[in-house]
């Protein structure tokens, strides 16, 4: 998991540089393709299948996915300092524990614990720190953008797990998902004017994210099937570390001691939300 943390942030500052050139669904595209193409190699040389039971449960994941990702790279591409774009990302796990209290409000379960409310409502503080700054420089949507990505990413997460209840391995949920950024990817890129030309800098830039990017979802992928939730949550969050050291010495970014302030609420709160979401599961349900 940090190393996979390590990877995502490095991914970041290559978007970053390649948005100058491509728009943010051809970085889908091209950083998906690389995922597909890894993905079936790996699996012909291992003698796996790709075939699938549940096609239906593999597009809904890739679509909320994808949709996620795009709104996560424009957010990285635009003005917002990358650690602020990783950690509005990285809010799925408060999001996460919102959707679990929405539901037990909906099914009329048993009364919701405290704690994951104030978790919630600790992150949405730290998100107003993160975003004011940004609100102050002209920069909502793209703040909101990384917001949306996060919100959808949560989804994506569920369904994740959906998929690994019905017995899919690791490496065919990523390729139906790389699959998926692919043909999104390419819709998005044709509806922003078109694909743009190469260079050798370009392309290099496209193929170090997409290689970033697999390497790093099968090492996370990986290291939830091995580890406990609390350890890969906190792990999972360095990220956001690696990836303010890398904006101040690739891009001379500033981050206000407000919006840092926002970045540790939202740390601590996806780590609490975790932690109590496991609780809570690992809880036997009333009768």
């Amino acid at each position: 998991m940090l190393g996979a943390a390590f990877l995502f942030a490095l991914m970041g500052v290559c978007v970053k540089l390649a948005s100058l050139r491509y728009g943010a669904g051809e970085i889908v595209m091209y950083r998906s393709l690389v995922g597909v193409l890894f993905i079936a190699l790996w699996v012909r040389s291992r003698g796996g299948s790709l075939r699938t039971r549940v096609p239906g449960m593999h597009a809904w994941r890739a679509t909320v996915g994808v949709i996620s990702l795009a709104l996560w790279f424009y957010a990285i591409g635009s003005g917002l300092p990358l650690a602020t774009a990783m950690t509005l990302n990285y809010m799925s796990s408060v999001w996460m524990a919102l959707f679990l209290i929405g539901g037990a409000v909906i099914m009329g379960g048993a009364r919701v614990d405290g704690r994951l409310i104030a978790t919630v409502l600790a992150g949405f503080v730290g998100v107003a720190l993160v975003l004011r700054p940004t609100m102050a420089q002209d920069q909502l949507w793209h703040g909101l953008a990384g917001l949306g990505s996060g919100m959808i990413a949560a989804l994506a997460y569920l369904q994740v797990s959906a998929l690994g209840r019905a017995g899919e391995p690791d490496y065919r949920i990523v390729f139906y998902f790389s699959a998926g950024g692919v043909l999104v990817g390419a819709a998005l890129a044709l509806l922003q004017g078109g694909f743009t030309g190469h260079d050798l800098h370009g392309a290099a830039l496209l193929l170090a994210v997409g290689v970033l990017a697999t390497v790093a979802q099968l090492m996370m992928t990986r290291a939830y099937a091995i580890g406990t939730p609390l350890i890969n949550a906190s792990l999972h969050y360095t990220g956001i570390g690696f990836a303010f050291l890398f904006g101040v010495l690739w891009f001379d970014e500033a981050v206000s001691a407000m919006a840092l302030a926002g970045i540790v609420l939202i740390v601590g709160a996806g780590v609490a939300a975790t932690l109590l979401r496991a609780r809570l599961a690992a809880q036997p349900a009333p009768e």
